[in-house]
């Protein structure tokens, strides 16, 4: 976590109440919550339906590179989070107060969360001000991801040798691991962990396993979200993730995202999935990873 340090003037106007940047405490993430809510990045669960968000904020909070930027006597009015992925630093978040945007703070606050990390990875809404921050931190656009959801009843059947099982968190971060060289253990426990979860492994007709995913419920509608799908990289990558879709969804529609890149994109267009919202990748090299064996928790890659 990032210590404590003062907002320059340059960063405040050189007027106002003095801002200070420390790591994220429990404590903080009702006021980041409530920042991420006033950005429509949260909503209220369906009836009956789960909490993704608050947990998210936890996982992020107690296992990873979290900062707030707190300003006296308001308190919280920015904050933002990186992980480390194995590939690259991640920027999983990056919010400030609506009223306070265009101010100077976001581009010392991702500063401060890349921490001079050489490899670096995020997702950028459409929002016009954000893509030009993270171009002039390093990255480079690379292309589309979109939200697709649909039923898994109208899916080729391509997968009927393939089987899926269930598996543990542990079982699943050794494979990633091999196939990957990534080594995420907090993670694999927390999407393990998530409402409704579903952790499984698809394997091959000889029993070999060639990808591990994770299912769950959504927040604010009652689609279920393959959330996650690391495919073996010798592994056709279609048939493994309609496999996977089918397993996620457990007879219901299904959400996931889509690597602009990846051949399952016409497949499941094809198969009448619609385009429910889209972001763009942008990384610091363009071999981070492969876009098609990887549906990726939109997140936390």
């Amino acid at each position: 976590m990032g210590a404590v340090t003062p907002e320059s003037p340059r960063a405040t106007g050189g007027f106002g109440p003095p801002r200070v940047t420390r790591a994220a405490t429990p404590a903080d993430i009702p006021a980041m919550r409530a920042i991420f809510r006033a950005h429509d990045g949260d909503t209220e669960p369906v009836s009956g339906g789960a909490d993704v968000v608050g947990p998210y904020l936890a996982h992020l909070v107690a296992s990873h590179h979290v900062l707030v930027v707190e300003e006296a006597p308001r308190g919280v009015i920015a904050f933002g989070a990186t992980l480390d992925t194995g590939r690259a630093r991640m920027l999983c978040d990056l919010f400030v107060a609506p009223d306070l945007l265009g101010q100077g703070i976001g581009r010392p606050l991702l500063d401060a969360l890349y921490d001079g990390a050489a490899s670096r990875a995020t997702f950028s809404s459409d929002d016009p001000r954000a893509l030009p921050l993270y171009v002039r931190a390093g990255m480079t656009p690379r292309w589309i991801n979109l939200y697709l959801e649909g039923l898994p009843v109208r899916l080729p059947d391509v997968a009927l040798s393939l089987a899926v099982r269930a598996a543990t968190p542990s079982e699943t971060c050794g494979l990633e691991a091999s196939w990957t060289g990534c080594l995420r253990p907090a993670d694999h426990a927390f999407w393990a962990s998530q409402a409704a979860a579903d952790t499984f492994v698809v394997e091959a007709a000889d029993g070999s396993p060639v990808a591990i995913g994770f299912g769950r419920a959504k927040q604010a509608t009652t689609a279920r979200a393959l959330d996650r799908l690391v495919i073996r990289p010798d592994a056709d990558p279609v048939p493994v993730a309609l496999a996977a879709l089918c397993r996620a969804a457990r007879g219901g529609p299904v959400q996931t995202c889509v690597l602009g890149p990846s051949p399952l994109l016409p497949v499941l267009l094809d198969a009448g999935f619609r385009i429910v919202d889209h972001d763009q990748l942008l990384t610091s090299a363009p071999d981070l990873l492969d876009p098609a064996r990887l549906l990726p928790n939109p997140g936390m890659l």
